[in-house]
């Protein structure tokens, strides 16, 4: 018990002291899933409005489909990516793999799905809300899309958010990927799964003291946002 006070202490020293390993991974973490949640909601919010206005053949399915690839599992996108960016995959000569650029992939195909799903959601309700009004003055359907996401921001960014904290706490597909590279493929999860591993509990336990604080900062936002949204909806 008193090791594990000696590295509880440590830990919170070199969150307090800024230690250069801890933020080096840190950074690199919120740069590749900062950047895949970005990617995955250009891709997301976009489906997410065109599944949310458009009525066609084949639509169900194509929500089924959405629905059942939120439960990805990560390791299973991780291999797939693998292959496709190995030396013998078709994309294997852009040399992508195991850097930042195959994690960032890796996220955003995890997350992408999420934020469809979740935007489709929230744009339909919206539509449905707006429809008749969107008709009676003209608008395009590319000017409906811009409209609902635009009125619907708040509860977009909370996707967002969702997306986001899905992304900073992947593991599985990122370390096929990645390699957890020191100084280069390192992240947050990926280095605590390794420290732990190699009884270095004191970086181990900063990292995951870092890593809580993410996703009470996230959660804390989220319901903000949504806070914010209802009162904005009872104007």
């Amino acid at each position: 018990m008193q090791n594990i006070w000696e590295a509880l202490s440590v830990a919170v020293g070199l969150v307090l002291t800024a230690d250069p390993d801890l933020i080096e991974i840190v950074g690199l973490s919120l740069h590749v899933s900062l950047t895949a949640t970005l990617i995955a909601c250009l891709i997301g919010i976009s489906l997410g409005a065109i599944l949310a206005t458009s009525r066609f053949r084949g639509r169900g399915l194509v929500l089924v489909m959405i629905n059942a690839l939120m439960g990805l599992p990560p390791v299973v996108v991780g291999l797939v990516v693998y292959l496709y960016l190995s030396r013998s995959g078709p994309l294997g000569f852009l040399g992508l793999l195991y850097t930042p650029t195959a994690m960032i992939i890796a996220q955003s195909i995890l997350i992408a799905p999420i934020v469809t799903a979740l935007s489709r959601q929230v744009l339909e309700d919206l539509n449905a809300e707006y429809r008749e009004t969107f008709a009676s003055i003209g608008l395009t359907r590319r000017q409906t899309y811009l409209t609902l996401i635009w009125e619907g921001r708040l509860a977009l960014a909370t996707v967002a958010l969702a997306g986001f904290g899905r992304a900073v706490a992947e593991v599985g597909a990122v370390m096929i990927v990645g390699g957890n590279i020191d100084h280069l493929t390192r992240v947050m999860t990926t280095a605590i799964a390794l420290e732990t591993s190699k009884g270095n509990l004191p970086l181990a336990l900063a990292l995951g003291m870092v890593l809580v604080s993410l996703a009470l900062i996230v959660n804390g936002s989220v319901h903000a946002l949504r806070s914010t949204s209802a009162r904005h909806a009872h104007v």
